[in-house]
């Protein structure tokens, strides 16, 4: 995830945690606050602005907390980590049950108390902890969802320091921008809908969601280390069960322990019942041969049999597979040589199985006829996944300067490989270079989901493959 993708997603996280019950009711209250204690309107912009910036301080401090207690670095390696994504899994699991309501998730009663009492303090303090207070009180709902943005933002933008902090930054915005705008409006509160069970719907809607997004860990681990324990279809099932569970839930057929009674299906809440099961039925296309591509991110990869090119079965393909009946490699010794013999330029795909980004190219820029033609016809593609938890030989096995590890897998491996040779290690990453482990085009900087601009990079590659390939006849 880009800096940018993390604060709009997370920005909007705020604006619905708005709409959750443990704010939403406490909003006029607040906003009271600064129309009681102000003499002249004019004085409540300062106090309105102290207050918002209050509660961004407070969530961008929980950012900056998570990077100083695991690092950049550190996260990016967990980011591949198998047992740290089954954590993952667990804890979304978790912060999903609170959010339907099978129990409560508060702070000690002490703590919560003592920020109160300090929120009567005079002055800029006491908006500071009257910001705290609604964070500790709201803590019981909103919890789970900055637990959410803190643990899947920390991992899917590890690249950055700053990931955590921006997506806390983008929440705590959102957030305080709308209290900052009824503290300037006060009378704009009027037109807000009254509390009721439309509160608890989406706080529920939410629980289901982060339940969804739990699988996606739970199959990063699975795939990294081949448990196949989740297969596609499995997934896909899952999926389909928690969408008819949120669209039953919103229509009042399936209910949750804080859900009142649905007496009237309004226009808002039917729609998002009838997306729920329409997303369930596209799902359900994925049974029947659907590649699914707009899901191509989260789903596990289908698994293509094709027929071979080469008789010699080829290293870790009894685990690893191409996507688009791409008769390709995943050792990049074993690729070169072949490159070689065959007198064909080589495509470097530095992936993994984790790489939302790297299943996405697959799907919408690997699978257009023009590019796919020229990876099967024109190239030697070759996939180096730099987070397979594969144990290497003892034979195989050394110390890496670059990495400050011992590699002891596949994925090092090749994570080594791409850092001593192209001085990076995200993912994807796409090399073009010849037989002789010659560069033919300089590397993309960043990912574009652009066929025609990838068609043109191979094009590109392609001619001087041909160009170097004639001097070299000349030379001879």
């Amino acid at each position: 995830m880009t800096l940018i993708s993390i604060f709009l997603e997370c920005f909007v996280l705020g604006m619905v945690a708005f709409t959750l019950p443990c704010i939403f009711p406490l909003a006029p209250l607040t906003i009271s606050y600064f129309t009681q204690q102000s003499e002249r309107e004019a004085s409540v912009l300062p106090r309105a602005l102290a207050y918002a910036a209050s509660i961004v301080v407070i969530y961008v401090g929980l950012g900056l907390l998570v990077t100083l207690l695991f690092g950049a670095g550190a996260l990016n390696e967990l980011a591949s980590d198998g047992f740290f994504n089954v954590f993952l899994f667990a804890v979304l699991l978790l912060f999903g049950a609170v959010l339907l309501g099978a129990f409560e998730l508060n702070l000690p009663s002490r703590w919560v108390n003592g920020i109160a009492a300090k929120s009567e303090l005079k002055g800029g303090l006491g908006i500071f902890f009257m910001a705290a207070t609604l964070a500790v009180v709201s803590f019981s709902c909103i919890g789970p969802l900055i637990g959410t943005i803190l643990v899947t933002v920390g991992v899917q933008g590890a690249h950055s320091y700053l990931a955590p902090s921006v997506g806390m930054l983008g929440f705590s915005l959102a957030l305080a921008g709308i209290f900052f705008g009824f503290a300037l409006f006060p009378k704009a509160l009027q037109r807000l809908p009254k509390s009721g069970n439309w509160l608890n719907s989406i706080k529920v809607s939410l629980g289901i969601l982060e339940i969804g997004l739990a699988f996606k860990f739970l199959s990063t681990a699975d795939l990294a280390y081949h448990w196949n324990v989740l297969s596609r279809e499995l997934f896909i099932l899952i999926w389909i069960g928690l969408s008819l569970l949120l669209c039953f839930n919103l229509l009042g057929k399936i209910r949750f322990p804080h859900d009142g009674v649905v007496a009237r299906i309004g226009l808002v809440r039917g729609l998002f019942a009838a997306s729920s099961f329409a997303f369930a039925l596209y799902l359900g296309s994925g049974f029947f041969g659907d590649s699914l591509q707009v899901l191509s991110g989260f789903l596990p990869p289908r698994v293509e049999t094709i027929s071979k090119l080469n008789t010699a079965p080829k290293k870790y393909s009894d685990f690893l597979h191409m996507p688009h009946q791409i008769d390709g490699f995943f050792d990049y010794e074993e690729a070169l040589t072949y490159a070689k013999k065959v007198h064909k330029p080589l495509l470097l795909d530095f992936t993994g199985h984790g790489c939302v980004n790297c299943r996405k190219m697959e799907a919408e820029v690997w699978s257009v006829p023009a590019v796919l033609a020229l990876l099967k016809e024109k190239y030697v593609v070759v996939s180096l996944y730099t987070d397979d938890k594969t144990a290497l030989p003892l034979e195989e096995q050394f110390d890496s300067a670059i990495l400050k590890t011992r590699v002891t897998t596949v994925g090092k491996k090749f994570k080594h490989l791409q850092a001593t040779r192209f001085a990076s290690i995200s993912q994807p990453y796409y090399v073009l270079q010849n037989g002789a482990a010659k560069l033919l085009v300089t590397p993309p900087i960043g990912v574009e989901l652009d066929a025609q601009k990838y068609q043109n990079y191979l094009e590109r590659g392609l001619r001087e493959f041909i160009s170097i390939s004639n001097e070299n006849l000349l030379s001879n």
